[in-house]
């Protein structure tokens, strides 16, 4: 309303009005933020992690010590394996997302009581990788790269389907007892003395014994998928979710999730920014037959003998009778997709993986995402890089991925991180603490751009001074997200 007539209200209701304005405040800000630090899984999860320690304890199945020694290794191996992914926060709570998730699962349950009486526990992997997986023990992981990759509800409850089918199926259990029993048998243990035995190859000779050992166990893995398949499909008509068979189809093109191109090309990204990216810079310098002209349209498709998955055109074929005629998808909510990306994209970042993160925030601008905290995520990129340039650990930072895995505009802007000269990298950074997105960006963002300019223009007494930012940002923005990030340097 205008001034003047808010002013004529009477007092009571001036105040009134004024207090309701002011309560907003807080919400806005806790909308600009993706998740709380306190999400993250060693907290989030804490409780859960304790009683995977205390309940899940290995049963007596073989009566030979040895093999029963090696299967309680395997089993506490899986415990301590979920028990440190917990503690690394690899898992992440954010409400909206685990709770969207979570009702999936909980509709899956719900309509095949009689396989899963009990709901399993969810995790929400940070991992980019279009995947869940199951892992026994009645848990079930869904990535955040699952849910930016799907387009609808239902492509989520098949997949999730599958990995319960794997739980039901006890397949995983059914894996680490093969292993226990192969680890243990004569076979393997007159393959290690043969190895032994010769004075010479003896590591392209152990090396075959894994590689058979692997290949055997993947073709059953591959009944197994099928086996999964099957079942996932019983889940979901027992639940009332609809199934399409060319689900399959979409999932197979996931497996090089990097392979799509750019609608510009790369310098074009970085001109927003006042950024002024080099042509040389994306073109190799060197000689040799790694740098040769490369055909990326070679690399449609991994080969088939690498998936541990079947072929995704059997796997179409296998399940086509039992898709649902005149489907009507579910469209996965725009906040659940975009935060799951948004997910995926920082923990990219705080990996250290800042070709896949930069790529993927411009394909997110091919879009049409104006959005600022992706450019607040170039910003990043940009000074994590010239730090880690610094560190004389660059090639680390931009974690180089073969050719036959991405597009040209990845390899590209892949080559053209790896050779930006270091001053200019210096530019860069001090141009984009400048830019005009800042103004619409929460204070624990604004913080962490302090915290980036004191990592990148300290010069004596370095550690002593970073681990002094980083802790003035923990103490200023404790429930913030990017905690993890400052955590880093604290000591």
């Amino acid at each position: 309303m205008p001034p003047t007539a808010f002013l004529r209200l009477p007092k009571a209701l001036r105040l009134f009005s004024l207090f309701c304005c002011l309560a907003a405040v807080p919400a806005l800000a806790q909308k600009a933020q993706l998740y709380t630090y306190q999400d993250l899984s060693k907290t989030a999860y804490a409780r859960q992690k304790d009683s995977l320690k205390k309940f899940w304890i290995c049963p007596t199945l073989y009566t030979e010590k040895e093999t029963q020694k090696k299967y309680r290794e395997i089993w506490d191996g899986r415990a301590a394996y979920i028990a440190t992914a917990i503690d690394n926060n690899n898992y992440v709570k954010e409400d909206e997302v685990y709770r969207y998730v979570d009702g999936i699962l909980a509709n899956l349950v719900s309509g095949n009581q009689g396989m899963l009486p009990q709901k399993p526990l969810l995790l929400i992997d940070r991992s980019a990788a279009v995947n869940a997986y199951a892992i026994g023990g009645n848990i079930i992981a869904v990535n955040a790269g699952l849910i930016s990759f799907a387009e609808s509800r239902e492509e989520i409850a098949l997949v999730i389907a599958h990995e319960l089918s794997h739980n039901i199926l006890q397949h995983p259990d059914q894996s680490m007892r093969e292993q226990a029993e192969y680890f243990t048998s004569a076979e393997y243990k007159k393959s290690l003395d043969d190895v032994l035995k010769n004075e010479y190859q003896r590591f392209s000779k152990l090396k075959k014994i894994f590689e058979g050992y692997s290949i055997d166990r993947s073709r059953h893995h591959r009944y197994h998928e099928s086996d999964a398949d099957s079942l996932a499909v019983v889940l979901l008509k027992n639940s009332h979710i609809g199934f399409d068979a060319r689900f399959f189809l979409r999932l197979d093109s996931a497996d090089m999730q990097y392979r799509q191109p750019l609608a510009h090309p790369v310098k074009a990204y970085f001109s927003p920014y006042n950024m002024q990216l080099e042509d040389a810079w994306t073109q190799k310098r060197s000689k040799g037959l790694s740098t040769r002209n490369y055909n990326f349209q070679d690399n449609n498709k991994l080969e088939d003998s690498l998936k541990t998955h079947p072929d995704c055109d059997a796997r179409y074929a296998a399940t086509l009778k039992a898709t649902d005629a005149g489907l009507n998808l579910t469209a996965i909510p725009f906040s659940v997709k975009e935060k799951a990306n948004r997910i995926l994209i920082w923990n990219l970042f705080d990996d250290l993986k800042l070709t896949a993160c930069l790529y993927r925030i411009f394909l997110e601008k091919d879009k049409g995402n104006n959005d600022p905290w992706y450019d607040f995520m170039v910003h990043n990129i940009v000074q994590g890089l010239y730090y880690s340039d610094k560190q004389l650990n660059r090639f680390r930072s931009i974690a180089i991925v073969p050719k036959e895995y991405i597009s040209k505009d990845y390899y590209a802007l892949q080559t053209a991180l790896e050779q930006i000269p270091r001053e200019n990298l210096q530019q860069f950074c001090s141009v984009s603490r400048s830019l005009a997105f800042w103004q619409s960006l929460p204070a624990d963002a604004v913080g962490l751009k302090s915290l980036m300019a004191a990592l990148n223009t300290g010069e004596s007494n370095e550690d002593k001074a970073n681990a002094s930012a980083a802790k003035a940002f923990l103490e200023t923005y404790s429930n913030s997200m990017y905690c993890e990030f400052a955590n880093h340097f604290k000591q």
